[in-house]
């Protein structure tokens, strides 16, 4: 179930929530969730245990896949840099740009050219 923008949440004020708990609590588990509001302003959200574990859930799910693409970031960064300090590196580095633009080896057409 997709999260709901807190504006559009069904809401209740703490004084309905304090004198009606019972009430409240059917309608979270309805719902889902709930915005406790105090002077029109929401405060804080009642979630159904249900929904607290759905959103623990792909919150340990993003934070995986983020974990994941970072070493695997890390592991290119990591191969790129160690060619870069190969002590060949600079050797052809200064190779490429006394080039000046000029290809060591000319371009070669393919057979349909």
């Amino acid at each position: 179930m997709p999260p709901t923008p807190l504006a559009e949440l069904p809401s209740q004020s703490a004084t309905e929530v304090k004198n009606q708990w019972g009430q409240i609590v059917r309608q979270v588990l309805k719902t889902g969730s709930l915005a406790i509001t105090q002077r029109s302003n929401v405060e804080l959200v009642m979630l159904s245990a249900e929904r607290y574990q759905a959103l623990v859930d792909t919150i340990a799910r993003l934070e995986a896949r983020e974990r994941s693409e970072l070493e695997e970031l890390t592991a290119q960064f990591t191969s790129r840099l160690d060619k870069l300090q190969a002590p060949e590196a600079a050797a052809r580095v200064a190779e490429v740009l006394d080039a000046r633009g000029r290809a060591i080896t000319p371009p070669v057409a393919g057979a349909s050219y």
